[in-house]
């Protein structure tokens, strides 16, 4: 599916909120049993890891409201007692002013009251009888300072809560942890425009993790800045970016000293229906959390960020937590603290904007993040050479959505073949015009769903793809070869 990355318009300035409590050291346990904790990286090592669906890219203040309040006025210390008898709290039947089975009065009868009399003579009970209960609440204090010695007043103190205690696996936990190793990205570009949106801490030597489209606009000459949750702001530099997997690594240029990067867990073993915590900027309100559940896994998706034709392919974590323009590059939690996923595009409700600006839609609850396994892998690429490295098959496949599988395209554009003299599909004997319908086990329905799966791998990998020739199914072996850079 086809959707559009969650980009937000730059404010002036990025909030900073209020600063979180940091969590006691140490990977928080799950509330049924704690696993053990994630322990300290200093670095990260590279280790590897159905139609597409439109995405649409993750921005200010949001003005709240405070709700006002009266309070009843109480009755004067020397009314009457007791008070006048309440008006019944139930309507008179029949057309009398009586109450149950009372015979109808003489004269001209009163039309039918409107079914809100019902409402409104309960709304008044309820309001007589709160006016009962502030009486006999006077007269017992009354009676109490007649008895006190010396006829002062008496002071009731209510009793003290008792302090809260949080288990070290909860979401407050889990989140209180987190967020002073979270930051929100302001990327702006020479030319004044830019946007806003999160990463995180990769290591400490002060690398960050974020999307592609969140630093885009920053990566030529354009300045960068992450601000922490303390509200600390440090200027920053982009490493390396790879708009193929949407992912990007930047640098802060004068890194604070007690960096703690988030622990990375494992996104394959991940199952449908775990519990996920998402932070991140919404639409530029910093620190947000948010919560879910792993709604489906190898999710292949599409994603643009609106301002050009370029596509950036992944095999999704699907997931229900809240995900907002503003949340792209944030982490997604498991349950323990650990990151699975790189929060980087969302399914709009009505086609949504694009990069950036106030037309962006909101959540739906459909939100995709990009598994940690491969992300990692890009960021140890880009951290060491600069620039991303693409598993591919070498050859060209057709791009519409929807379909019986991958058809190998007919050229490969500009005149250059298909499939690639002496590559791995050539190698392996595939022709234009075959239709790849299985990657492995994982069942092929598109061009853009066929991508998903191979940059799930490495190069050098080994495959097997079935594919279709003339209404005939066949099977062959493919062992990856690799693309250095983004083609531009």
């Amino acid at each position: 599916m086809s959707t559009e990355n969650e980009g937000t318009a730059v404010p002036s300035a990025p909030s900073a909120p209020p600063v979180p409590v940091a969590a006691p050291e140490g990977t928080p346990a799950s509330a049924q049993q704690a696993p053990p904790p994630y322990p300290e990286q200093p670095g990260r090592a590279s280790e590897p890891g159905q139609g597409s669906e439109p995405t649409t890219q993750l921005p200010g203040a949001v003005p709240a409201y405070l709700p006002g309040s009266a309070g009843p006025t109480g009755s004067a210390p020397d009314a009457g007692w007791p008070p006048p008898p309440p008006p019944p709290s139930q309507p008179h039947y029949g057309g009398g002013g009586g109450g149950w089975g009372e015979p109808p009065a003489s004269g001209p009868q009163p039309s039918r009251k409107r079914p809100g009399g019902l409402m409104a003579a309960v709304l008044a009970a309820a309001l007589v009888a709160g006016v009962v209960g502030g009486g006999i609440g006077y007269w017992a204090a009354d009676r109490n300072s007649d008895n006190s010695v010396g006829g002062g007043s008496t002071t009731v103190s209510a009793a003290d809560a008792p302090a809260l205690k949080r288990e070290a696996g909860s979401t407050a936990a889990v989140a209180g942890k987190a967020l002073p190793s979270v930051v929100t990205i302001t990327a702006q570009a020479q030319g004044g425009d830019g946007g806003t949106g999160t990463g995180f801490i990769y290591d400490k030597q002060g690398h960050i993790l974020t999307n592609n489209h969140v630093v885009a606009s920053a990566a030529d000459g354009g300045d960068l800045t992450a601000t922490f949750s303390n509200g600390k702001e440090y200027a920053a530099e982009v490493v390396g970016r790879a708009e193929g997997y949407d992912v990007a690594v930047v640098k802060l240029k004068d890194p604070p000293s007690g960096l703690k990067p988030l622990a990375l867990g494992n996104s394959d073993q991940v199952a449908v229906g775990d519990s996920t915590i998402a932070i991140g900027a919404p639409f530029g309100l910093s620190n947000t959390v948010t919560t879910g559940i792993i709604s489906a896994k190898n999710r292949p998706v599409a994603s643009g960020d609106g301002t050009s034709d370029k596509n950036s392919y992944m095999s999704a974590l699907q997931t229900d937590a809240s995900i907002n323009p503003g949340n792209s590059g944030g982490p997604l939690l498991d349950a323990r603290g650990a990151v699975i996923g790189m929060n980087s595009a969302i399914q709009p409700s009505g086609g949504g904007g694009g990069g950036g600006g106030g037309s962006q839609s909101g959540s739906i609850g459909l939100g995709f993040a990009i598994p940690i396994n491969q992300a990692k892998t890009v960021a140890a690429e880009l951290i060491k050479t600069g620039q991303p490295v693409y598993p591919v098959i070498g050859a060209t496949v057709s791009m519409a959505e929807g379909g019986d599988g991958a058809t190998i395209s007919g050229d490969g554009g500009g005149g250059t073949p298909a499939v690639t003299p002496d590559g791995p599909a050539a190698k392996a004997g595939l022709k234009s015009g075959d239709v790849i319908t299985k990657f492995n086990d994982v069942p092929i329905d598109s061009g853009p769903t066929l991508i998903s799966e191979i940059w799930t791998h490495k190069p050098g990998d080994k495959i097997k793809i079935t594919y279709t020739r003339d209404g005939k199914e066949s099977q062959v072996d493919v062992t990856l070869g690799e693309r250095k850079g983004d083609t531009r």
